[in-house]
């Protein structure tokens, strides 16, 4: 049975298979929007592109235990979102990149004319 394509062509039909990401891509890509499906990281990420800051103060913001902002910091380190640096016995975080920023804006307020 021939399949009926409405708008797909053979040769489009081609071009996007062959430009579709590999599987180990698209899992990466899943996971990295993951970080905007919770809402402690997404505060954590609110607060981070305005201003560097520690646990402490993360935790103080938000009024959330130290722990779980630990443990949400480390999940977006890992996924290379964010970064630190050591001040004393203080590590300070801060976003690697701030386009972070800009698709949280943009999933809020959608695009700006």
């Amino acid at each position: 049975m021939q399949s009926k394509y409405l708008l797909l062509s053979e040769r489009n039909k081609h071009d996007i298979i062959c430009s579709l990401p590999e599987e180990n891509q698209v899992e990466k890509l899943a996971c990295y929007f993951q970080n905007f499906a919770d809402n402690t990281r997404i505060k954590i990420l609110s607060c981070l592109a305005i201003s560097s800051l520690c646990v402490s103060d993360l935790s103080n913001l938000l009024g959330i235990n130290q722990t779980t902002i630990s443990h949400q910091l480390k999940l977006l380190k890992d996924q290379g979102i964010v970064s630190y640096r050591r001040d004393g016995k203080i590590l300070v975080y801060s976003l690697i990149n701030q386009s972070v920023n800009d698709i949280m804006c943009y999933a809020v307020f959608g695009q700006q004319a």
